[in-house]
């Protein structure tokens, strides 16, 4: 008798929400996709938020000192600032 097929072990998924409603997309996101992977018994679910900005004029130093604060403050475990 043939064993059944190995069922998958791992999902990842990567998508771009709208910078305009975050909030939205991402609990669309966490109602649709995290939920049901969530509720599999033995689950181990990361999910990872990456924001990448791109300010051609440049960053205002006073922006830069507040979001480098605030990243600080939330515990971001990465984050920074090119000139580049």
């Amino acid at each position: 008798m043939a064993s059944p097929p190995a069922r998958p072990r791992r999902f990842h998924g990567t998508v771009t929400l709208d910078a305009t409603r975050v909030g939205r997309d991402a609990s669309r996101v966490a109602d649709e996709v995290i939920t049901h992977l969530s509720g599999l018994m033995g689950a181990q679910v990361k999910v990872i938020l990456e924001i990448e900005v791109e300010v051609p004029s440049g960053v205002p130093e006073n922006v830069v000192r507040i979001v480098t604060e605030n990243s600080r403050t939330l515990n971001f475990s990465t984050h920074g600032f090119e000139t580049e």
